[in-house]
C-alpha cells in the first residue's frame, strides 16, 4: 500500500498538479526581485510632459494630449522593465553581502528563492524588451534606455564601490529618465530641468547612504565596501549642500526657462519643492526612514500630497498661462 502511494505521488500524472504553484512562486520571486515599489522612479519620465503641456495641448485637439500621455506612459513602462533587469543583476552580484543585511537578506536571490541562472535569463530578456520597446517609441528613447542599462551595469560592478561616484551614478540614472521622457514626446527641455532632476536624485541617494550607515553602524563596510568611506558628518554636509542647491536651481528654473509662462506664475510651485525636501529630511533624520525613498513616498501621506499638489499646480499654471 505504501509503495502504491509512493508511485502515485511520483507518477507523471501527479507532477503537473504542482507546476502551477511552482510557476507562480517562481514568477512571484522574479517580480519581487524587480522591486515593483522602485518603479515609482519611472515617473520622472513625465517631467518633460508636465513642463511642456502648454506647448501641445489645446481644447480643440485633446487627442494630441492623449497621444503624448500614451508615449510617456510607455516610456515609464520601458524604464520599469529596464530597472527591473538591473535589480536582478545587482542582486545576483550582491547576494553574499545582502545576506549580512537585516532587510536585504530576505530578497529572493539572497534567500535562495530564485536561482542566479534563472535571474540572469530574466535580466537578459527584460533588457531586450526594454531596449526594443524604447526604439519603437523613438530611436533616441531606445538609445537612452540602452545607455541607462550600460550605466547601471557600470554602477553594479564598479561605480557602487567608489565613494561619491556611486551617488552621482544614481543621479545620472534619474537624469536619463528625464531625457528619455523628453525624446519620447519630442520636446526640447531647458537644461535647468536636467540640473534640478540630477540634484533631486543626488539628494535622495545621499540620504539613502546616510540611512544605510545609520542602520549598519560598524558593519557598514562589510555590507558594501564604499560605506566605510562615508561618515554621518560627511553625508550631512553633502545633504546640506545638495538641498540648498536644489531649491535655488528649481527657483531659477521657474522664472528663466523659455517654455514657462512669462508672468513667472510657475514660482507658485516652489513652496511644494521646499516643503517636500524638508519633509523628507525630517523623515530621514528624525524618523530614520530614509533607506527606501520609494516606500517613504508611498507611505507618507503629507509627502504624497505634496507631490500631487506640485503636479496639479504645475498643470494649472501651464495650461492657464500659455
Amino acid at each position: 500500500m505504501a509503495e502504491d502511494s509512493a508511485r502515485a505521488i511520483a507518477s507523471p500524472a501527479a507532477r503537473p498538479a504542482s507546476l502551477p504553484g511552482s510557476l507562480l512562486r517562481h514568477l512571484s520571486a522574479v517580480v519581487l526581485s524587480m522591486r515593483p515599489k522602485q518603479w515609482t522612479k519611472s515617473g520622472i519620465v513625465f517631467l518633460a510632459f508636465i513642463f511642456s503641456v502648454n506647448q501641445h495641448w489645446t481644447p480643440e485637439e485633446p487627442s494630441t494630449w492623449d497621444h503624448l500621455v500614451l508615449r510617456a506612459l510607455l516610456t515609464a513602462i520601458v524604464f520599469s522593465l529596464a530597472s527591473g533587469a538591473d535589480y536582478l543583476v545587482n542582486d545576483i552580484r550582491d547576494r553574499e553581502q545582502d545576506r549580512l543585511h537585516p532587510r536585504k537578506s530576505r530578497r529572493p536571490i539572497a534567500s535562495g528563492q530564485l536561482a542566479p541562472g534563472a535571474a540572469w535569463a530574466w535580466a537578459l530578456a527584460l533588457s531586450a524588451v526594454a531596449i526594443g520597446g524604447g526604439f519603437l517609441i523613438d530611436w533616441r528613447t531606445g538609445a537612452v534606455v540602452a545607455g541607462y542599462l550600460a550605466l547601471m551595469q557600470l554602477y553594479t560592478y564598479f561605480l557602487k564601490h567608489e565613494v561619491i561616484l556611486d551617488v552621482m551614478a544614481i543621479a545620472a540614472g534619474f537624469v536619463l529618465r528625464a531625457v528619455a521622457g523628453a525624446y519620447a514626446i519630442d520636446v526640447p527641455i531647458s537644461p535647468w530641468l536636467y540640473v534640478v532632476t540630477g540634484l533631486g536624485a543626488l539628494f535622495l541617494a545621499i540620504t539613502k547612504r546616510r540611512a544605510e550607515v545609520m542602520l549598519l553602524q560598524d558593519g557598514a563596510g562589510e555590507h558594501r565596501r564604499t560605506l566605510e568611506h562615508y561618515s554621518l558628518a560627511f553625508l550631512d554636509q553633502m545633504t546640506d549642500m545638495v538641498t540648498a542647491s536644489t531649491v535655488i536651481a528649481y527657483a531659477l528654473y521657474t522664472f528663466t526657462a523659455p517654455n514657462l509662462p512669462d508672468n513667472h506664475a510657475m514660482m507658485l510651485t516652489v513652496p511644494f519643492v521646499i516643503y517636500g525636501l524638508f519633509r523628507y529630511l525630517y523623515l530621514s533624520h528624525v524618523k530614520n526612514e530614509g533607506g527606501s525613498p520609494e516606500e517613504v513616498l508611498l507611505k507618507d501621506v503629507p509627502l504624497l500630497l505634496t507631490v500631487i499638489g506640485w503636479v496639479a499646480t504645475s498643470l494649472v499654471v501651464l495650461t492657464a498661462y500659455r
